[in-house]
């Protein structure tokens, strides 16, 4: 890639408040020197206080139109000034929202939006597990429940040929996150088909008339999990490639699954496997794919890809290479570029590290205290506002109380 730019000449907004939304407008800003626009209902801790984002807050009950409002106002605007911007996001619904107006926002941005069949095959468990299955990519059994006709008096959760426990989550991302209901979590760990049949019925109350997935529990802990992160650009080539070994996985309800602590490492065949499905679908964008080791078989099973670059994507910018290089080169600069593959080796971790190590058996422990000498990397640790110091403390404080209270010890299931 080239050497930093002193006037990159275009404007990012993006769309969210997470960690993933920090370390995103970081890149920008540490390749291009950019301050990002960031556009959310709230202005919450990841992106409080920075001195590189300017915030649109648009209150904690905005709706999908006044986000569009705000994205017409800040186009227009820029757009008289002459302006080229990069619009992202990093969450399923945006996702969703930016495939379906990417026509009329590109008006005023360049939007990476995954094509509307491309979006509802990749992001739907259902159809990426038989894609997967198509080319051959392990996935664990699965099973479908459909609750389109959960409005009927009669209707009753379809019973379960697979052996407890089991692994349930909604089939499409974007269609649950908006529900609230007492005992909601991203995924369920179900102990019996009493404990699913109730999920169900407490799911259907909530409003969800989707589908879910019931899959195998496969065991191991968060040790066995894999993370996957690639880029395609409009030409539909691979560009960037890194995997991670995931150490420790958040474990409150709404973030299960959600990688707290990893290192990079390359797996050749995992990068593989994903360069191939994606060039199969004739995805274009940020993907990011969850995967884990099946230790009864030795083989690495597919759980799901995000349509997204991910909330843990600072791991690959800390590895050497900067996120935001390759949709720049691609969308900014119709620039193609020789493929990157990640190969050098960092710890991510957002925890305090003798909380990690809590977790950690004998062989982890040695490679976290190996690859640490090169540095521990967290995408808020930066050379910010005085604000953001405290804030980052007072997180991870607040990470050893989740802990305490959601995953007091390690478990062979991961949950």
């Amino acid at each position: 890639m080239t050497a930093p730019t002193t006037d990159p000449d275009f404007d990012v907004v993006l769309l969210g408040t997470d960690i993933g939304i920090y370390a995103m407008a970081r890149a920008f800003h540490e390749r291009y020197g950019i301050h990002s626009t960031v556009i959310s209902r709230v202005v919450a801790g990841p992106i409080k206080w920075s001195t590189f984002i300017h915030t649109i807050e648009l209150g904690e009950h905005a709706e999908r139109q006044d986000t569009l409002d705000a994205l017409e106002r800040e186009g227009q605007l820029r757009t008289a000034a002459g302006r080229t911007t990069l619009l992202l996001s990093n969450a399923d619904s945006f996702s969703r929202m930016l495939s379906d107006q990417a026509d009329w926002l590109r008006q005023w941005y360049v939007v990476p939006a995954v094509a509307g069949p491309v979006l509802d095959m990749i992001a739907d468990k259902i159809e990426f597990g038989a894609v997967c299955e198509e080319l051959g990519i392990p996935v664990p059994r699965t099973l479908v429940q459909d609750f389109s006709g959960a409005d009927e008096p009669s209707w009753s959760p379809d019973p379960v040929d697979l052996t407890f426990p089991v692994v349930a989550k909604p089939a499409v991302g974007a269609a649950y996150e908006g529900l609230k209901f007492e005992g909601k979590n991203k995924i369920y760990k179900v102990d019996s088909a009493a404990e699913l049949v109730d999920i169900f019925h407490r799911v259907r109350d909530a409003g969800f008339r989707d589908r879910f997935v019931v899959q195998e529990l496969i065991p191991g802990d968060d040790t066995a999990m894999r993370s996957i992160t690639a880029y395609v650009d409009q030409r539909g080539e691979v560009t960037l490639l890194a995997t991670a070994q995931v150490l420790l996985q958040e474990h409150q309800p709404l973030a299960i699954g959600n990688p707290a602590a990893m290192v990079t490492t390359a797996y050749p065949e995992l990068m593989q496997q994903a360069e191939r499905l994606l060039r199969h679908v004739g995805y274009h964008g940020f993907a990011n794919f969850d995967v884990k080791l099946d230790p009864r078989d030795g083989v690495s099973k597919f759980f799901e890809v995000n349509p997204r670059i991910g909330r843990n994507n600072y791991y690959v910018t800390a590895a050497g290479a900067n996120v935001a290089e390759f949709i720049t080169a691609d969308l900014v600069q119709d620039r193609a570029v020789d493929q990157v593959v990640v190969r050098n080796e960092i710890l991510y971790c957002v925890l305090p590290m003798w909380l990690l190590r809590r977790y950690l058996g004998p062989d982890t422990k040695a490679l976290v205290q190996r690859v640490r000498r090169k540095g521990v990397f967290h995408p808020l640790v930066t050379k910010d506002s005085l604000k953001r110091k405290g804030y980052v403390l007072l997180a991870k404080t607040n990470y050893v109380k989740k802990y305490a209270q959601y995953y007091p010890r390690p478990t062979d299931s991961g949950f």
